[in-house]
């Protein structure tokens, strides 16, 4: 990863404060939970959305159906869901109003993406948003 692309990542997670966590799981060996924790534990509002676990509570955190079912608005969209569940996702990232649609490692979608671009969304794929947000962390220690 590049210098620039660093720095679009940085910027983005600097900005982001409430995250919607697409895809979370109850179960501490999951990544989306462990995902979630460390979010969390870095200060990040996040709020778990999965029909399945809908009224769960995880991690403190009250579990919804749909994005479209949170009662706060979300700077960014984490998507732990299979590629041909993006397009989907990003379409409601955007009447979300959301300024960022992130797709974990191993989600891929060029339709995602086309839309993310046509609205204007900050958009990432292929990429842990733990990972890169210790990477960033570990650089500015660092620096």
């Amino acid at each position: 990863m590049d210098q620039a692309e660093l720095a679009r990542l940085a910027r983005i997670l600097e900005q982001t404060r409430s995250i919607a966590l697409v895809g979370a799981s109850n179960r501490p060996e999951r990544a989306s939970y462990q995902v979630m924790d460390y979010l969390l534990q870095q200060g990040f509002n996040v709020h778990p959305v999965n029909p399945q676990l809908a009224g769960a509570v995880i991690l403190g955190q009250a579990c919804v159906a749909e994005l479209d079912e949170l009662e706060q608005p979300v700077q960014l969209v984490n998507v732990f869901r299979r590629g041909e569940f993006a397009a989907l996702l990003a379409e409601q990232a955007i009447e979300q109003d959301a300024q960022c649609l992130w797709l974990q490692e191993g989600v891929i979608c060029e339709a995602a993406e086309e839309l993310a671009k046509e609205a204007d969304l900050d958009y990432v794929e292929d990429l842990c948003i733990k990972k890169v947000h210790q990477q960033l962390a570990q650089q500015s220690q660092q620096a």
